[in-house]
C-alpha cells in the first residue's frame, strides 16, 4: 500500500481509468466492470478493479486538480507499476462548434500550472499524449461512427478565475477546451515512460453558458468511458 491508496500489491490493473470524481469512478465500476473489488476509500478517493471483457481493469478517483490528481499518479506508477493512464474526465468547450456531450481526444495539454516552469525553470515543456493510446482512440471512434474533436486543450490551476472572458485567448489560438488535471499526466507519463491518454466530455460552454447538472457529469459519460474501455483491452 501507499501514503494515499489503500490496495496490497497486484489488486490494481496496469491499466487504470482515472475520472476526477470518485463517485463518477464508482459509477464506472459497478457499470462496466465483472468481478469487483473496492481497494480504495482512503480520504473518500474510491479505487476498484474488476474485469472488463476478460482483461483485468482499474478505475481510480484523482479528486480536482493537477496537484490532487499527480498524488495518485504518482503513487499508482510508482508503488503499483501501472503502465497505461487514461484519464476519462468533464471539460468546458472553448470553441463554438463544441457542443454539450462531445467528445475530445486530447493531443496535447497547455497550461496555466507553475508545475513545469519549476520543473524546467522556466522553459516550455510540451504535455502530449501516447501516440498508441491517442490513435486507438481515434480508431474506434472512427469505427464506430462516434464524433470527435482532437487537439490541444487547457489545464487550469483555477476553476473561478478573475476573468471569464480569458478564455477568447486560448480560444484563438485554437485550443478546444478547458479541464484540470491533463497537462500533469502526460508529464509524468513521460517522466516515468509510461502511457498516458485524456479522453473528455463537454459538460458546459464558455461560449454559449449552456451546462449539465453535477448528477449527469457523473453518470452520463458512458461514450467516452466505452472508448477508455476498449482501448485499455
Amino acid at each position: 500500500m501507499s501514503l494515499h491508496i489503500d490496495a496490497k500489491k497486484g489488486e490494481i490493473a496496469k491499466t487504470v481509468l482515472l475520472p476526477g470524481d470518485p463517485l463518477r469512478a464508482k459509477w464506472i465500476a459497478e457499470t462496466y466492470l465483472d468481478n469487483l473489488v473496492c481497494y480504495n476509500q482512503v480520504r473518500g478517493m474510491l479505487g476498484y478493479t474488476g474485469n472488463y471483457k476478460g482483461k483485468k481493469i482499474s478505475v481510480q478517483g484523482t479528486g480536482m486538480g493537477i496537484p490532487s490528481a499527480l498524488v495518485y499518479i504518482n503513487e499508482l506508477i510508482s508503488d503499483y507499476g501501472v503502465k497505461n493512464l487514461i484519464r476519462v474526465g468533464s471539460a468546458g468547450a472553448y470553441q463554438k462548434h463544441l457542443n454539450l456531450r462531445d467528445i475530445v481526444i486530447a493531443m496535447s495539454a497547455s497550461t496555466t500550472s507553475g508545475i513545469n516552469n519549476n520543473r524546467f525553470n522556466n522553459s516550455n515543456f510540451a504535455p502530449t499524449a501516447d501516440f498508441d493510446l491517442f490513435m486507438k482512440a481515434v480508431d474506434y471512434a472512427r469505427n464506430n461512427e462516434i464524433a470527435f474533436k482532437a487537439g490541444n486543450v487547457l489545464s487550469s490551476d483555477e476553476f473561478y478565475g478573475d476573468d471569464y472572458n480569458s478564455y477568447k485567448k486560448w480560444a484563438d489560438f485554437g485550443v478546444l477546451c478547458v479541464e484540470m488535471e491533463t497537462a500533469g499526466l502526460y508529464t509524468l507519463a513521460s517522466k516515468y515512460n509510461v502511457n498516458a491518454l485524456a479522453l473528455l466530455t463537454i459538460s458546459d460552454s464558455l461560449v454559449t453558458k449552456e451546462e449539465i447538472s453535477s448528477k449527469q457529469r457523473e453518470v452520463s459519460f458512458s461514450t467516452m468511458v466505452k472508448i477508455a474501455l476498449e482501448i485499455a483491452i
